[in-house]
């Protein structure tokens, strides 16, 4: 409107682990926005064993910012198949804090590696 100072809050924003195409992290007003983690050390074995491995990433990625995986506001998992659901959730279910579940959603969707049987990516508060 004429005449109305439009105000707009400034906040900084920070990017970790830039790339030409993403980055692995950025932070913006204390919450945390990761990229797709997919497995690192467990290619070839099974979907509860990648699910694993993944965790234990994100938990170390959290950790590094003074976070943790109480804070986890919101998971998305990718699984290549979804035959996957309960081996994974086995997994997920033994990690997640107790009464501090994320949202979540879960779907079956193609991944970028034939490898990976599933990808997590979530948002934290700091």
């Amino acid at each position: 409107m004429i005449g109305h100072e439009e105000k707009r809050i400034v906040t900084d924003i920070r990017r970790i682990g830039v790339a030409a195409r993403y980055s692995d992290l950025v932070i913006q007003n204390g919450t945390a926005y990761f990229s797709g983690y997919v497995p690192e050390t467990t290619l070839g074995l099974s979907a509860g064993e990648q699910t694993r491995d993944i965790l234990g990433q994100i938990e170390q990625s959290l950790g590094e910012i003074g976070s943790d995986k109480s804070r986890i506001l919101q998971a998305t998992i990718w699984l290549a198949d979804i035959a996957f659901y309960d081996e994974m959730n086995a997994i997920w279910d033994a990690w997640v804090v107790p009464g501090q579940a994320p949202a979540r959603a879960c779907v079956e969707s193609k991944l970028a590696d034939p490898d990976y049987k599933l990808e997590i990516q979530v948002v934290a508060a700091l």
